[in-house]
């Protein structure tokens, strides 16, 4: 992501509604799953780290982090010492330094956020199938609907927005067996679609260049907004645990490697 939006991400990524929703959520799919405290659990892109950490205090004991920003890692790093108990504390690694090393482990359980959407979806895609151990399984979240692409996108780095279908067909194509998909965060999806389609009637088509002095969409939410904005992503975090959403802002997918 550009730089000055990565720093803007590591102020507000451990209470911004956003943010901790979706950590709810994917926390809420891996109890749904009984995924035991002893499972290997990696994350890609794994930021200043909030998840994993979030996954630690509920008794998880085998998670890793992997970041390609040195930043990111180092403030997860940071964030971890005060919270260390000898063998449950987060093994937080460079992707460029430790690639190699990740490739001789497996895991049960992978998460990567935000990430299939980049250049190479493919390739890590395969990564991901290449770490999993049989009968894993990767749970992916990605930006929904290739008509809401707006600057965010583009501060993001992102290179594509998916459809449901498109994110299970990129799972089936890795080799992958998707078990459940949905989108998420159907809250906002009315607010976003009717801010970045009236934009574009407005300013035009989205270029695939930032430009100068754009920030994304992230911004800071006063308490009381936080806390209400949290409160009904977390509502409808609930209702996934019976139905998938028709529709969302990000969308989501769970899929097994063969055994």
């Amino acid at each position: 992501m550009d730089l000055t939006y990565e720093a803007k991400y590591h102020q507000l990524e451990e209470q911004h509604w956003w943010f901790a929703g979706r950590r709810d959520a994917v926390y809420d799919l891996i109890q749904r799953i009984q995924l035991p405290a002893t499972a290997a659990i990696l994350e890609i892109g794994c930021s200043g780290g909030p998840l994993m950490q979030r996954l630690r205090a509920a008794g998880y004991t085998d998670l890793t982090g992997i970041d390609v920003s040195a930043p990111a890692i180092e403030l997860a790093q940071a964030r971890e010492m005060p919270l260390q108990k000898g063998s449950e504390s987060v093994n937080f690694v460079s992707f460029t330094q430790k690639a190699a090393q990740l490739a001789s482990q497996e895991f049960d359980f992978i998460i990567a956020m935000d990430l299939v959407d980049a250049s190479d979806s493919s390739g890590l895609l395969d990564f991901a199938f290449a770490l999993l151990k049989p009968g894993g399984q990767l749970l992916v979240f990605v930006p929904a609907h290739s008509y809401l692409w707006s600057e965010h996108d583009v501060v993001n780095h992102h290179f594509r927005r998916y459809s449901r279908a498109g994110l299970v067909a990129a799972l089936i194509r890795a080799g992958l067996r998707p078990s459940r998909s949905s989108f998420w965060n159907a809250a906002m999806y009315f607010p976003t679609a009717a801010l970045r389609l009236g934009r574009r009637l407005v300013s035009g088509p989205v270029s695939s260049e930032k430009k100068p002095g754009a920030t994304g969409d992230l911004h800071h939410f006063a308490g009381p907004a936080n806390a209400a904005l949290l409160g009904w992503v977390k509502a409808e975090n609930r209702l996934l645990r019976h139905v998938d959403l028709p529709l969302g802002v990000s969308v989501f997918a769970l899929a097994q490697k063969p055994a």
